[in-house]
């Protein structure tokens, strides 16, 4: 329907109404409208540079055409749909297209770009004093597949170790979960190192249970994969981590997984890792010292935002959740269309500190 709305409008300004007849636009309006569908369901059980340039594509042109559709949407409510200001609708829908084209333009430079570097200083209660300074690089969203390979992944890595962590922990949506992981990325992903490992939580593209192949690949790599359960860093700081909540909620899965992941662990700080950030409240109250979370993307294109903010309120950034902190990043890579409006993809660098002197 949004593809019909805009090619309507388009195709039927003045100056392209001209020069095609009426059947010409209706071929270019269906032959638009299935050949995205069809790039989208092909690279689903697809690889392949072919497939990764079709995809980018097609994935690219979703987002072109929901930024048209909302730039004519604002013109026909200014103009009650064309009863108003008749004579100048040509010249207005025009300055639709061309605002949604710069709009297109700037998504696309700034999906391309690298992520930001985002700081955090932060201190945790029972935090050794030895530890003090402890560095953590906190990446989410990587979506690993046709579009985000093994290039983008290399430079990556190369940005996450330049920040010299002591700690990694990977916050979910590692892969795009289109089909087993190419092995070459496997291979890339095994260059990731820090002092005290590199940690992982499922995100609901990776999946979890018998059918999350990736996973259990990162696992026979010697990553610590968290799956509602917590690990011991080093004495004194615990990482807790738990499978995707959106997805067991979809599932209809019952239980407590944020209870499971903190239950039993020593004295120490600890700190908490959820793909989806739900549960804040949980974890504060069973002790955790620092949340990190993902998964909102920010919105990624504006004005997705708003609409993601409804169903995730701790929607991006830091928040104070009954005394805990909870850092809530949009992610390193995209999902669908390499763009983002407004929301530039981010790793986050957080300094532990061992005082009780509260977030900084």
């Amino acid at each position: 329907m949004v593809h019909c709305y805009v090619l309507w409008r388009i195709l039927t300004l003045p100056l392209i109404a001209r020069r095609l007849s009426a059947p010409a636009r209706r071929g270019i309006a269906a032959a638009l409208c299935l050949g995205q569908l069809g790039i989208l369901v092909w690279s689903h059980f697809s690889g392949g540079w072919l497939v990764s340039v079709l995809e980018f594509i097609g994935m690219d042109w979703l987002a072109v055409i929901f930024l048209h559709f909302l730039c004519f949407l604002a013109m026909d409510l200014i103009t009650l749909f064309g009863f108003l200001f008749r004579s100048r609708l040509p010249a207005m829908r025009t300055f639709a297209v061309i605002t949604g084209l710069l709009l297109s333009v700037i998504a696309i430079v700034q999906g391309m770009r690298a992520p930001v570097v985002r700081e955090y200083t932060i201190s945790m209660p029972g935090l050794p004093a030895e530890r003090d300074g402890l560095v953590v690089a906190a990446v989410s969203d990587l979506h690993l597949g046709n579009l985000l390979g093994e290039a983008w992944l290399k430079a990556r890595i190369a940005q996450i170790q330049a920040l010299h962590p002591d700690l990694i922990v990977l916050i979910g949506d590692i892969f795009e979960g289109h089909g087993e992981p190419p092995h070459q990325t496997l291979v890339l992903l095994h260059t990731l190192q820090a002092p005290l490992g590199v940690w992982a939580v499922a995100g609901n593209h990776d999946g979890f249970g018998p059918e999350s192949v990736s996973m259990d690949r990162l696992e026979r790599m010697g990553f610590y994969v968290l799956h509602d359960r917590w690990g011991q860093a080093c004495p004194g700081l615990i990482v807790a981590g738990v499978d995707d909540l959106t997805l067991r909620r979809r599932r209809g899965e019952g239980g407590d997984p944020i209870a499971t992941a903190l239950a039993g662990r020593p004295p120490g700080a600890t700190l908490f890792l959820s793909h989806t950030p739900w549960g804040a409240e949980e974890a504060a109250a069973l002790g955790a010292g620092l949340m990190l979370a993902a998964h909102t993307h920010g919105g990624q294109i504006w004005p997705l935002g708003y609409l993601v903010k409804l169903r995730y309120p701790l929607f991006a950034g830091r928040y104070d959740v009954n005394g805990i902190p909870v850092l809530v990043t949009r992610g390193a890579g995209t999902w669908g269309p390499r763009m983002r409006l407004w929301a530039p993809g981010e790793i986050l660098r957080i300094t532990l500190r061992a005082s009780r002197g509260g977030v900084l």
